[in-house]
């Protein structure tokens, strides 16, 4: 009886490695940051001495910012992931 070979896993490239963990933790803190202005929003509909329409209009394009910001952010890198992808291939 024959032994096979143990395959290894192809190794990852350290600018991959290190794209992913960035990808990540970008992710993490976009998720965090969300969740944090939802419990202000929810707070702040139920505070009877807040005024709605004030924590909207705070709070609603410091939203939108930061989840601009974060979507364009990791658009940018995986779009540049694929960009050294095609390279190396030609």
């Amino acid at each position: 009886m024959t032994k096979k070979p143990i395959r290894k896993p192809p190794q990852i490239e350290v600018k991959e490695k290190l794209t992913l963990w960035v990808t990540l933790m970008v992710s993490a803190t976009l998720c965090i940051s969300v969740l944090a202005m939802v419990i202000a929003f929810m707070l702040g509909l139920w505070a009877k001495e807040v005024d709605n329409g004030e924590i909207f209009k705070m709070i609603s394009p410091a939203f939108s910012t930061l989840i601009g910001g974060m979507i364009g952010f990791l658009s940018g890198i995986k779009l540049m992931q694929n960009e050294d992808k095609k390279e190396t291939k030609c």
